[in-house]
């Protein structure tokens, strides 16, 4: 009898603890803390610099990458195997990943976003493009080609859409009226939904529009920055209470490094690579 008692208490705790864990979970997932990274173009020391700073921080649910992982950089098969090892990342798919994917090299006049085919900066970009998949081999066509193209969360009543530049496309951004388009779509399709957040990289520089109950926002680059700010740049974006919280952490990294690994390897397109490390910048005509 007393151990028939013991049993029923038993049971009767265990429901009570896996209500109580269940209750738990549902308050955790009306809040989410995601760590963004971007457009890291194998520039090794500053990728480190950002995941360091990702391991300090607490209460980091998720981290995303948003895509230009490897081209245009020093180091692209260190870089891979450093991403290849945060738990649980999710990837989204760039441009410049694509081009590894489509072996961009191998077509009769290869252009990059428009650019003319006999310009000798795009035969360079085409060129790196060449040496960076060479330099991944097939293990980096496999971890190109699992990445997403697009990543969409629900947290209580906001929704945010991850991509590298638009979902419908990875080489240019949204406008404004075609991210209101976007929101008053998803909106029939959740209708309990009361706020927005589209999420970019691409363009390495920063972005920050609201608009209404949308939200648009671009945090630059981690690897590669176009803003005149040599910083490297981490994201955080925490949703909690319908409210959302935007921080872009600029920091520091031993750019002399990455730069001397440019020199020492001498990928196509390197001494503009310098140039735009030096001068966080683009800059051709040096």
């Amino acid at each position: 009898m007393i151990i028939g008692l013991l049993t029923v208490n038993i049971t009767l705790i265990n429901i009570l603890a896996q209500q109580k864990l269940k209750k738990v979970y549902s308050i955790v997932m009306d809040t989410k803390t995601f760590a963004i990274i971007t457009d890291i173009h194998s520039n090794l020391e500053s990728l480190n610099q950002a995941l360091k700073i990702i391991h300090e921080r607490k209460n980091i649910d998720q981290i995303i990458c948003l895509g230009d992982c490897f081209a245009l950089g020093p180091e692209p098969e260190k870089t891979m195997s450093t991403l290849k090892n945060i738990p649980k990342c999710i990837f989204i798919r760039g441009n410049h990943d694509r081009y590894l994917l489509e072996k961009l090299w191998e077509e009769e006049s290869p252009s990059l976003e428009g650019m003319d085919p006999n310009d000798p900066i795009c035969k360079a970009i085409v060129k790196n493009e060449k040496w960076t998949a060479d330099l991944l081999g097939p293990e980096g066509f496999d971890f190109c080609s699992k990445m997403k193209i697009s990543h969409r969360e629900i947290i209580g009543k906001t929704l945010v859409e991850f991509s590298h530049a638009w979902f419908k496309r990875d080489d240019k951004p949204p406008s404004v009226k075609e991210a209101i388009n976007w929101k008053n779509h998803v909106k029939k399709l959740h209708p309990k939904i009361k706020n927005f957040v589209f999420m970019h990289g691409h363009v390495h520089v920063p972005r920050h529009q609201i608009i209404d109950n949308l939200t648009i926002l671009c945090q630059g680059a981690t690897g590669l920055p176009f803003d005149r700010d040599q910083r490297g740049s981490v994201a955080f974006l925490k949703i909690w209470d319908d409210k959302i919280n935007w921080d872009v952490h600029r920091y520091d990294y031993k750019k002399d490094i990455t730069s001397a690994q440019l020199e020492k390897r001498k990928p196509p397109f390197y001494s503009n690579l310098m140039n735009t490390i030096k001068l966080a910048s683009i800059r051709n005509d040096i």
